[in-house]
């Protein structure tokens, strides 16, 4: 595991939970069992372990994420409008000059992410880096997974209001990292029931 070159009590990491589940039937997905725990502990957890600060994007069922144990936030904008929407409140709530975002269908991510995100992000000078996985052969950024500058709120806020979504667009505007992970199975995610079900069996 690389050295942290940045002190993990200036990272806040933030678990985002805040989506309509809508290729699983409607489920909240943070809060659906996997192995006994909900999806987010699971994600909170293995993220608490690599940051000095954390907390959870959520529109529904607020109280149950609150049980976690950190500050749960939900999105500022209106709709569920993505990821994008979760990055802005997470920003909004933050504290320390860098945030971490993971999704909370994805609770096998790497215990070593956030080191290796810091690593690269410090080395090539950037203001984001967004882990990268290999798809049969095919780099595939994984933007969900990304360690950014806190200052980037202001871009971010430009993008929404200009009426974008996408998050691959706006994470293109900056001055960006790719982190090849090879593990690309600790990336897999849970967005349909048989994913879910498949995730138990791993």
């Amino acid at each position: 595991m690389p050295t942290m070159p940045i002190p993990t009590d200036q990272i806040t990491g933030v678990v985002l939970a805040g989506g309509r589940g809508s290729r699983m039937g409607g489920v909240d997905k943070g809060l659906q069992n996997h192995l006994g725990l909900p999806m987010a502990l699971h994600a909170l957890m293995r993220l608490q372990a690599q940051v000095g600060h954390a907390m959870i994007n959520a529109n529904r069922n607020l109280a149950a994420y609150e049980s976690m144990g950190v500050p749960v936030w939900p999105d500022a904008l209106p709709d569920h409008p993505g990821p994008l929407a979760g990055f802005l409140s997470a920003l909004e709530h933050c504290e320390t000059p860098y945030l971490v975002t993971v999704p909370c269908d994805t609770p096998h991510f790497p215990l070593d992410l956030v080191p290796r995100l810091a690593d690269a992000l410090c080395q090539a000078d950037a203001d984001i880096a967004i882990a990268e996985t290999l798809e049969q052969g095919v780099p595939q950024l994984q933007p969900v997974f990304c360690l950014m500058k806190a200052s980037l709120m202001e871009s971010l806020v430009e993008f929404i209001h200009g009426g974008q979504r996408k998050i691959d667009r706006w994470t293109g505007q900056q001055r960006s990292v790719a982190v090849r992970f090879d593990d690309a199975d600790a990336f897999f995610n849970a967005n349909t029931l048989d994913e879910l079900q498949r995730l138990q069996s791993r």
